[in-house]
């Protein structure tokens, strides 16, 4: 996998509530592309961290609608994948590059 088509699968890490509870199982949560598929994001995340994936569930998440002076509109939603690693891997998703 070339490194344009990682950095193009794997968008952001997602940073919520549940995703630093997920951490703390060895689950981390990334916005990946609409198009990426799970033997991707397996291949994207295992090369740009050298770790080893055991699981990759995605999911998509649609956007909320919402309204603006009397008009209502949708925001745009997203793909996230849950990536669990193997058992003494993490991944410091919260560092600054």
């Amino acid at each position: 996998m070339s490194n344009e088509r990682i950095l193009n699968t794997l968008r952001a890490p997602h940073i919520s509530e549940k995703a630093a509870r997920l951490a703390e199982g060895n689950q981390y949560v990334f916005v990946v592309a609409p198009e990426a598929t799970k033997a991707d994001v397996r291949a994207a995340v295992e090369k740009m961290f050298d770790v080893k994936v055991e699981q990759v569930n995605l999911v998509n998440a649609k956007g909320k609608v919402k309204s603006f002076r009397f008009r209502a509109g949708n925001r745009q939603g997203k793909r996230k994948a849950y990536v669990r690693l193997a058992e003494g891997q993490t991944i410091d998703v919260s560092a600054k590059p």
